[in-house]
C-alpha cells in the first residue's frame, strides 16, 4: 500500500510539473495505481493558474488565492469525504511538504449539501418495487405482480427503482430558473428532501406573476410606477436584508421565501425599486433577471451588478402586532407602537370590538401585559 502511495505521488506530481522531489523519494513503477482520481486531487489548484503551462500555478497566484486558509468553501455531497476530499487532503500535504503549495490544509471548511430523494415503495418485508410496478386503486398503493398494498416511502433515487429525475426534462418543461428555484426551496440545503413534481408550480406562479407586474403583456416593456409606495419600499428594505443574510448562511430556502412574499404583497414597482429587487433574484434566477435587467436598459450584464444596499431605520417597526388573551386564550390581536407603556397596552386591549363583546358581563379583575408581547386578561 504504501508503494502504491509513492508511485502516485510521482505520477501525479509529474502530471502537474512538479518535478523537484526529495533525494530519497521512491523510483516509479506502477504508472496507473491511482487513475482517475489522481488528477481530480488537485483541480482547485490549477483554478489559480489555468494558463500555466510549465507547472501546477505559478507561485505569486497560488499564495493570492490560497492564502491565508486555502478554500474558503468546499461544498459537496458526503459521498465527497472519501472519493474525493480525502485524496486531496494527501496530495496537498504532500506538495506543501516539497514547498509548493502556501497552505498546509486544502479547505478551509466544507458543506455537506443533502441529497434529492424521491419516492418509492416499501413492501412489509422492507424489501423495495419499481415505481411503475405498483398502482394506485380505492386510495392505496397496490403492487400489481402480487395484489398486495405497499407502503410509499422516501428513497435514494435510483435506476432499479425506475424514480430517477432527469434535469433536462425538467428544465425542458419548466425553465431552468424554476428547476433551480424549486431544487433551493424545498428545504434547508443540508437536509435530504424528496423530489415532489406538484410542487413546482409554485416557482413557476412566482417568476409570472413578478413578470406581470413588472412587464406590459402588449409592448414587452418595463411597466414601473412613478411614485415609490412607502411601504413596498419598506419591505424592498427587508427583503434586501434577509436575502444577503441568508446567502451568507447558505440558507436559500428562506431567502427565497422572502422574495416570493415581497412579490406577492408588492402591485408594482418603481424602475429603481425593479432595479434593486432584479440584483438580489439574479443568483436564484439568473435567465429572467437578466431579462429584466436588460430591459431595464443595462448594457452588462446582472452578474456584474453591486448587491444593492439598505437602510437599517427601513427595518425597524413602529408599529407592531400582538396577541390578547382572555384566560390565556388568543381571542384577537391589536396594533399598538413599539415600545408601548403598560397603560396603552391594556386600554388598546380593552377597547377592541371583538374583545368588548367577549367581555360583555363580565369583570376583568386582573390584566396582565408583557410589553410587546402580548396582553392577557382574567376575569
Amino acid at each position: 500500500m504504501l508503494a502504491k502511495a509513492t508511485d502516485w505521488l510521482h505520477t501525479t506530481a509529474a502530471a502537474a510539473g512538479v518535478t523537484e522531489l526529495p533525494p530519497d523519494a521512491p523510483v516509479i513503477r506502477e504508472a496507473n495505481t491511482m487513475p482517475n482520481w489522481a488528477g481530480s486531487c488537485w483541480y482547485y489548484l490549477r483554478y489559480t493558474d489555468p494558463g500555466n503551462d510549465t507547472s501546477l500555478a505559478g507561485s505569486e497566484l497560488e499564495t493570492y488565492w490560497m492564502l491565508p486558509r486555502g478554500v474558503d468553501l468546499y461544498i459537496g455531497g458526503a459521498e465527497h469525504a472519501t472519493l474525493h476530499l480525502l485524496y486531496a487532503r494527501f496530495w496537498h500535504l504532500a506538495l506543501y511538504d516539497l514547498g509548493h503549495v502556501s497552505t498546509p490544509e486544502p479547505f478551509h471548511k466544507m458543506f455537506h449539501q443533502g441529497m434529492i430523494q424521491a419516492y418509492a415503495y416499501q413492501r412489509p418485508d422492507k424489501s423495495l418495487v419499481p415505481m411503475d410496478e405498483v398502482e394506485h386503486r380505492d386510495g392505496k398503493d397496490i403492487e400489481t405482480a402480487t395484489g398486495e398494498e405497499v407502503a410509499r416511502i422516501v428513497a435514494k433515487m435510483s435506476k432499479s427503482l425506475h424514480n430517477v429525475v432527469n434535469p433536462d426534462e425538467c428544465v425542458a418543461e419548466y425553465g431552468a430558473d424554476t428547476f433551480r428555484l424549486y431544487l433551493m426551496y424545498l428545504g434547508p440545503l443540508e437536509d435530504a428532501k424528496p423530489w415532489d413534481p406538484s410542487a413546482i408550480s409554485g416557482m413557476i406562479r412566482f417568476l409570472q406573476r413578478l413578470w406581470r407586474r413588472s412587464v406590459n403583456g402588449e409592448t414587452g416593456e418595463i411597466e414601473a410606477r412613478a411614485e415609490a409606495d412607502p411601504e413596498v419600499e419598506k419591505r424592498l428594505h427587508r427583503t434586501i436584508a434577509k436575502v444577503g443574510g441568508d446567502l451568507d448562511k447558505l440558507a436559500f430556502n428562506t431567502a427565497i421565501a422572502a422574495m416570493i412574499e415581497f412579490v406577492n404583497e408588492a402591485e408594482g414597482f418603481t424602475r429603481d425599486q425593479l432595479d434593486r429587487f432584479v440584483r438580489v433574484l439574479a443568483p436564484f434566477a439568473p435567465h429572467i433577471a437578466e431579462e429584466l435587467w436588460h430591459r431595464l436598459g443595462h448594457e452588462s450584464s446582472v452578474a456584474h451588478a453591486t448587491w444593492p444596499t439598505y437602510d437599517e431605520a427601513q427595518l425597524v417597526d413602529e408599529e407592531i402586532e400582538i396577541p390578547v388573551q382572555i384566560m390565556g386564550k388568543v381571542r384577537s390581536r391589536i396594533r399598538v407602537p413599539v415600545n408601548a407603556d403598560q397603560k396603552t397596552l391594556e386600554t388598546a386591549a380593552l377597547t377592541d370590538d371583538r374583545i368588548r363583546k367577549l367581555l360583555e358581563g363580565k369583570t376583568v379583575r386582573k390584566v396582565i401585559v408583557v410589553k410587546n408581547r402580548l396582553v392577557n386578561l382574567v376575569f
